[in-house]
């Protein structure tokens, strides 16, 4: 693997990890809501 590739890989971990940062928080985010909205119904 060239230099190039282990930036660009580096890079990309580093974006995944950011996302699935993300994503974990909207999750919690919708569980939480359908939670609030089930004591309302």
């Amino acid at each position: 693997m060239e230099v190039a590739e282990t930036k660009r890989l580096k890079a990309l971990e580093a974006e995944n990890t950011k996302l699935n940062k993300i994503l974990a928080e909207q999750m919690m985010d919708v569980a939480a809501l359908k939670e609030m909205l089930g004591k309302y119904l």
